[in-house]
C-alpha cells in the first residue's frame, strides 16, 4: 500500500478517537450505545463491501432510480477510495472497523474509564503513527515488513497517552505490550487484540502498583 493510501486509511482509522471523546464527554452508557449502534451498522453493511454482486445490484437500482452521470462517477470514486485503503486480506474477510468496534465495546464495558480511554486512544493513535512513520521514515526493517522507527513511534505515543491517565508503571506495561502486539499483528486482528492487550496490561499493573 502506498504512503498516500496509508494516509487515507489512517485518517479514517483516527475517527476511532470519537469513542474515547464520547466516553469523556457523555459517560459509559452513551459510549456503549454509540459503539453498539456502530457495530450493528458495520455488520449489516459488511456483506455489501465483500460481495461484489450485491454491490452491483445496489448500484444498478440507484442508477435506475436516479439516472445521472454524476451519481455514477461519485459511486465509482467512492469504490476506488475504499479499494485503495483496503488491505489485501480484508477484501474477502471481516474488515478492521468491525474488530475495532467489538474490542472497544469490550474494553469500555469491562475496564475503568481511564484504562479504557487510554487503551482505545493508544490503539488508534499509536497504530496510525506507527504505520505512517514506518512507511515514510522506516529505515531499519524486519522480515515482517515492520520497521524499528514505526515501533518506536507506537511505543512513545503509548507512553505519552497513558502516563497522564494511569502513572508511569502501568503506562510502561501498556506501551510495551501494545508495541509487541502491534508488531506481531496478533490474531484475529490487531485492531481487536491491541486494545484488549493494552487494557489488560495497564489494568493488571495498575492493580499491583
Amino acid at each position: 500500500m502506498s504512503i498516500r493510501s496509508e494516509l487515507k486509511r489512517k485518517a479514517l482509522h483516527l475517527t476511532g478517537l470519537t469513542v474515547p471523546a464520547i466516553y469523556l464527554c457523555c459517560g459509559k452508557t452513551t459510549t456503549l450505545a454509540f459503539i453498539g449502534l456502530a457495530f450493528v451498522l458495520f455488520v449489516v453493511l459488511e456483506p455489501f463491501r465483500i460481495i461484489e454482486e450485491w454491490r452491483d445490484r445496489i448500484k444498478y437500482r440507484l442508477l435506475n432510480m436516479y439516472p445521472s452521470p454524476e451519481l455514477g462517477r461519485s459511486i465509482e470514486l467512492i469504490e476506488n477510495h475504499i479499494e485503495a485503503i483496503t488491505r489485501p486480506h480484508e477484501r474477502e474477510r471481516v474488515a478492521a472497523h468491525i474488530y475495532f468496534a467489538a474490542a472497544s465495546f469490550i474494553v469500555v464495558y469491562f475496564f475503568p474509564m481511564k484504562v479504557a480511554v487510554g487503551a482505545i486512544t493508544v490503539a488508534t493513535l499509536g497504530d496510525a503513527l506507527a504505520a505512517i512513520i514506518g512507511k515514510s521514515l522506516g529505515r531499519h526493517r524486519f522480515s515482517s515488513g515492520k520497521s524499528l522507527e514505526g515501533s518506536l513511534a507506537y511505543f512513545l505515543t503509548a507512553l505519552l497517552v497513558l502516563i497522564p491517565l494511569v502513572s508511569f508503571a502501568p503506562a510502561l506495561a501498556g506501551a510495551v505490550i501494545g508495541t509487541i502486539v502491534e508488531f506481531y499483528n496478533v490474531p484475529p486482528d490487531d485492531n481487536f487484540s491491541n486494545q484488549l492487550a493494552v487494557a489488560v496490561a495497564v489494568y493488571l499493573v495498575f492493580l499491583v502498583s
